[in-house]
């Protein structure tokens, strides 16, 4: 068992690529302030914050918008404390399931009803939600994803696959 938590500790160690630790940083920033930022701060065509606020009431906007974000900025805030340091076990495996979980909501919230299920009431809040928003996909059952939503998943899935080259990397 020693040497199985000696090998997990190395996994992200002092010995990372300077580049694999500021692309994790900085996609978890990204995502941080996408999620705290998104629905309150216009971005032009990029989001549609009256749309958003007519959905709900503003305290169910900020409770939202805290949980949401809470954990992420958590992860991110260690993630700086730990810098330039061995990430303990803990931070290591908080990143991977958090953002794994983030990566399974986004598909079950904008691409499964996009590509393979169809959810009339999903696409009709989306509508009055993000409608008007910049988008380069077309819409499939009532859904258009829109291009800030779309950099968020990249994002969230080029930091699994940062973390995923950190965990496999120690091993070659």
């Amino acid at each position: 068992m020693h040497q199985v938590k000696q090998k997990l500790s190395g996994i992200i160690s002092l010995r990372m690529h300077p580049e694999a630790f500021n692309a994790l940083l900085a996609l978890q920033t990204f995502t941080v302030l996408f999620l705290a930022l998104n629905d309150w701060i216009p971005l032009g065509t990029l989001n549609n914050v009256a749309g958003v606020r007519a959905a709900g009431s503003r305290s169910k906007l900020f409770t939202t918008t805290l949980l949401s974000a809470a954990p992420y900025a958590f992860g991110l805030a260690a993630s700086i404390i730990y810098f330039h340091n061995p990430y303990p076990d803990w931070l290591f495996w908080w990143l991977w399931v958090s953002y794994a979980l983030l990566f399974f909501g986004q598909l079950r919230a904008w691409w499964i009803p996009y590509l393979l299920h169809p959810d009339p009431a999903r696409a009709a809040r989306y509508q009055r939600m993000f409608g008007g928003t910049h988008a380069f996909l077309t819409e499939r059952n009532g859904i258009r994803p829109n291009t800030l939503h779309i950099l968020l998943h990249v994002s969230t899935a080029a930091l699994l696959i940062v973390l995923a080259v950190l965990t496999f990397a120690h091993q070659l």
